[in-house]
């Protein structure tokens, strides 16, 4: 890309680096309320029909990706101008949606030093081998590789694993205010599933609450997986790597119908990854 592109580029997206506060009131309002409202509405058309309930839960998925954009904005500092309501409203926002704050926000912000560099691969990121790599690699390491990337395994086992195991455990060399922050979701998580348990019951619970989890699980790694990996990324050696070049020519635009990009926050992400 050539220096008059790059500061084309540069200047386009100025408006967007300071957050807006109207803005980001009217997505708390039109995002998490529903959230709820749909949650309640799947509880109680369980006596209707359990199909019914399921489906008001995928529905209400699409706004717990939504929801998690509000997070990953807050994991930028950008959401709100104040930044400890910033850091409270993306510690709940991690909460609803099973994620630490803190931790997260040290994950992705590697993520984003480091994205496409081949000499730095392995934090904020999905497992990939170049073809170099995959023929050198041993069979055991090859059949690691195609087991992790088979889409039964991503996408089905994928959310599981996130948010009940790598979610809710410290990385080695985490900071204390990480290690608090963690304990802190985790422990809400629990007293706030065991209070809707007691109050809706177990198996309504499971049912409503795990369509959501799991589909908006799967729906948030299909993102990131298509975010990074297509024919033709940006992938570069240390030595070769650039970090404007792996945020425009690394990143891909999914294009959806209006409304889904609106559910997925493409409009929204696409601005984060320059």
């Amino acid at each position: 890309m050539s220096k008059q592109k790059l500061a084309q580029l540069r200047k386009m997206v100025i408006p967007f680096e300071k957050s807006d506060q109207r803005t980001s009131l009217k997505q708390i309002i039109n995002t998490i309320p529903p959230f709820f409202i749909l949650w309640y509405l799947a509880y109680v058309s369980l006596d209707v029909s359990v199909f019914i309930s399921i489906g008001l839960a995928v529905i209400a998925a699409g706004f717990a990706v939504r929801i998690f954009i509000i997070f990953h904005d807050c994991c930028h500092g950008s959401f709100l101008k104040n930044k400890k309501m910033n850091t409270w409203l993306g510690t709940i926002t991690g909460i609803i949606t099973m994620f630490p704050f803190e931790k997260w926000k040290w994950e992705h912000s590697m993520h984003h030093a480091s994205s496409g560099n081949l000499d730095k691969r392995g934090i904020g990121d999905m497992w990939v081998m170049t073809v170099d790599e995959y023929i050198k690699a041993s069979l055991k390491e090859r059949i690691a590789y195609r087991i992790y990337r088979n889409p039964i395994v991503m996408f089905g086992l994928g959310p599981v694993y996130l948010f009940f195991v790598t979610n809710r455990l410290n990385r080695k060399g985490a900071r204390k205010k990480e290690r608090i922050n963690l304990y802190f979701t985790n422990l809400a998580i629990v007293l706030i599933y065991a209070a809707m348990i007691w109050l809706v019951g177990w198996l309504p619970f499971l049912i409503i609450q795990g369509t959501i989890m799991f589909v908006s699980g799967m729906l948030g790694i299909w993102l990131f997986y298509i975010q990074h990996q297509f024919e033709d990324s940006y992938f570069e050696d240390e030595t070769e790597w650039d970090y404007v070049k792996a945020a425009i020519d690394g990143s891909s635009y999914y294009q959806l119908p209006k409304v889904l990009q609106w559910i997925t926050g493409i409009l929204v992400i696409i601005m984060f990854i320059i």
